[in-house]
């Protein structure tokens, strides 16, 4: 089976954005990724950046994924969005035996999603049976399978312990016809996303199609991204999207200050001082940003190559780089929506929607305030 390159996954991603920010209007009011996105992406391999090498995927080096989900997020948020939720729910397969990932990621489309965290499903003979809801299954609409992450009961009902004493949690997969999906998600950004429910009832799902998420005595493939784990690769991922959401805004600014003409002012708005100096902080804000985030990825990437170790300490690192960077990126697309004046409210504008998509980004999982607290908790406890 030939492997998808990762040489090549950020040059790609790039080439496509010209499609992709056309499909973009679309993709806002169908509330989906159009058909001609999905293919591209598939087509070009982005779906498998993550995928181990051993079943085809590229298993690219974490700053390869960040910089593609950047180039895709400034030609649309949700695009970028979904293709990272995907690319890191593909990760599971290097704790799946071979046989059964092979089953899930080579048939095509190969795609799998999931949402939260919720539920329970009872142990029985030869697998676990479940009937539940989940919430959140960014690109659930273009999967072909799903995915959840349940507590374990044992038959006699009684909550399954790991050896410390906590909950056994799974994670589950499933055909996407075994499930019922509700349309549900009416949001103010992202809206493209298809960031729906999906219900299952009495649904027996096999041993082999069940394993643990982001436990290292789980892994079957020994390369480092995996040791990584899906929690801090979707942090560095999603703050790439909000990195290059930021950046096409700023852009959109700096374009519209090279030609407009602010009301009753009698100058172009790129001869005003006040612009020239909040283009120049923010331009100076979103790359202190970025190098921040790609210094620490890079930093702990360079660590875990060579130890085989990825410590808490890194992921407290990449934890505080990716919380901060979201903010910090809000903070630009503000500065540059509120530059642009009345032309920024307008939908025919490319300020509009980033500035509601940016803002969902800072609401999700990855920019909770509370991030910040545990950071500050680790380092107060002397370690760093």
């Amino acid at each position: 089976m030939n492997a998808t390159p990762a040489v090549g996954l950020v040059e790609r991603a790039r080439a496509l954005a010209p499609l992709i920010a056309g499909e973009a209007d679309e993709i806002e009011r169908s509330r989906r990724l159009t058909a001609a996105v999905v293919s591209a992406l598939i087509d070009n391999g982005l779906y498998r950046a993550l995928l181990p090498q051993s079943l085809g995927g590229a298993e690219a080096p974490i700053e390869i994924f960040m910089q593609m989900q950047e180039e895709i997020a400034k030609a649309d948020a949700s695009t970028a969005w979904c293709l990272g939720q995907n690319s890191v729910c593909a990760m599971i397969a290097a704790s799946l035996d071979h046989d059964t990932a092979n089953e899930i990621f080579n048939a095509a489309p190969g795609i799998l999603s999931w949402g939260a965290v919720a539920h329970e499903a009872r142990a029985v003979e030869g697998g676990y049976r479940v009937t539940a809801r989940w919430d959140f299954a960014s690109g659930s609409r273009q999967a072909s399978w799903l995915g959840a992450h349940v507590r374990i009961v044992g038959s006699d009902g009684a909550p399954r312990k790991n050896a410390d004493g906590s909950p056994e949690l799974r994670t589950i997969l499933f055909p996407v016809a075994s499930a019922t999906l509700h349309d549900v998600w009416q949001a103010i950004g992202l809206a493209g996303t298809g960031t729906d429910s999906y219900e299952v009832s009495d649904l027996f799902v096999p041993e082999r199609f069940t394993t643990f998420r982001d436990v290292p005595s789980a892994l079957r493939e020994k390369g480092p991204l995996y040791k990584i784990g899906t929690g801090s690769t979707f942090s560095l991922g999603f703050a790439a999207v909000s990195l290059g959401v930021a950046r096409a805004t700023l852009d959109a600014a700096i374009a519209l200050a090279r030609g407009k003409h602010q009301s009753l002012a009698a100058g172009a708005m790129r001869d005003n001082q006040a612009v020239q100096g909040m283009i120049g902080r923010t331009e100076g804000d979103l790359r202190a940003a970025r190098a921040y985030l790609y210094a620490t990825a890079s930093a702990m990437w360079r660590d875990l190559s060579a130890t085989g170790a990825f410590s808490a300490v890194h992921r407290s690192a990449v934890r505080l780089a990716a919380t901060w960077t979201i903010h910090q990126s809000a903070r630009v697309v503000d500065t540059a929506y509120r530059m642009a004046g009345a032309t920024a409210v307008f939908r025919s504008n490319p300020f509009e929607r980033r500035f509601r998509d940016m803002h969902a980004i800072a609401q999700q999982i990855q920019a909770r305030d509370t991030h910040y607290e545990d950071v500050g908790r680790m380092i107060l406890s002397g370690d760093r």
